[in-house]
C-alpha cells in the first residue's frame, strides 16, 4: 500500500495507548505489543518482536531493532548478531540464560533496493524510537534489572537522549539520565553500560579487535554486579556462567 505524506502526518507516534494495565506481567505486555499500532513500522514488518529471557534477570540488554531473521521468527537476537552477543556474554562471565534481551524498537524497519529481494536494515528515526519507548520502559519496570546494557547508538539514544555517542561513553557505568527522572530510575535500573552492537563486530575490518572490545565492555557489567552484591548490605554475587 502506498502511503502519502498526509497519511504519515496523521499517524500518531505513540505506543502508550496500546499498553495493558500496570499489573500486566511480561506475558500480558507481549500479547498487547503484538497488536501495537503506535507507529507506521508495524505495517511492513511481519510481526512485533518483543523481548524475552529471565524475568528476574540482573542484566537487561537493549539492542536497536529486530533484524530480518528476528522479524521472521518473532524472537530477538536469533540471527548472526545474536550469536556474537551470546558468545561475548559467556566470554565476559555472564550466563546468557540469566539475562533479558529486547530492542528499543519492536518492529523491523527495512528497505528493499530496486531489483533485489533481500530486505536491508534501515535505522529507526528518533520519532520511531520515542513512539516505542513505552514498551521498553514497561519491560524495565517488570524485570527491574540491576544493570542495563545498551548495544549501539540507537539503544543509547532511546535511553540516554539524541546526543548519545557510543564511542564516547562505552565501557563505564553510567547513571540513569536525570532528564528521565520522571521514569522512576530506582524502579528501572541502577545504571547503564554502553557498548557496540554485536553487528558492528560482523562489519568490522578487524573482527577480533572489535569482539575483544565488546567482551571488555561486558566485563564491566560483571564488576558492577560483584561490587553490588559483595558490598555493604549485599546479598552475595549473582551466579555467573561458571557457577551454573
Amino acid at each position: 500500500m502506498v502511503r502519502t505524506a498526509e497519511d504519515v502526518a496523521e499517524q500518531a507516534y505513540d505506543a502508550a495507548p496500546f499498553l495493558p494495565g500496570r499489573r500486566a506481567g511480561l506475558p500480558g505486555l507481549r500479547k498487547a505489543a503484538a497488536e501495537c499500532r503506535g507507529c507506521p513500522l508495524h505495517e511492513d514488518a511481519t510481526q512485533t518482536v518483543f523481548g524475552e529471557g529471565d524475568r528476574s534477570a540482573h542484566v537487561l540488554i537493549v539492542g536497536e531493532q529486530p533484524g530480518d531473521q528476528e522479524d521472521r521468527r518473532g524472537r530477538p537476537f536469533v540471527g548472526p548478531a545474536g550469536k556474537v552477543l551470546a558468545r561475548a556474554l559467556e566470554d565476559a562471565g555472564i550466563d546468557p540464560r540469566q539475562t533479558y534481551v529486547t530492542n528499543a524498537v519492536k518492529h523491523f524497519k527495512f528497505t528493499i533496493p530496486e531489483g533485489r529481494k533481500r530486505r536491508i536494515h534501515k535505522a529507526p528515526t528518533l520519532r520511531e524510537m520515542a513512539a516505542c519507548r513505552p514498551w521498553l520502559l514497561a519491560e524495565l519496570k517488570v524485570v527491574a534489572p540491576e544493570v542495563v546494557v545498551v548495544l549501539g547508538s540507537t539503544a543509547g539514544k532511546a535511553l540516554l537522549g539524541p546526543s548519545f555517542r557510543v564511542g564516547e561513553r562505552r565501557g563505564v557505568l553510567l547513571p540513569w539520565p536525570s532528564h528521565h527522572a520522571h521514569d522512576d530510575p530506582e524502579a528501572l535500573a541502577g545504571g547503564l553500560v554502553a557498548t557496540i552492537h554485536p553487528s558492528a563486530v560482523l562489519r568490522a575490518d578487524d573482527r577480533d579487535s572489535a569482539y575483544q572490545g565488546l567482551v571488555s565492555d561486558l566485563r564491566v557489567v560483571v564488576e558492577v554486579l560483584e561490587q553490588s552484591h559483595d558490598g555493604p548490605g549485599g546479598q552475595g554475587r549473582p551466579p555467573t556462567k561458571s557457577e551454573t
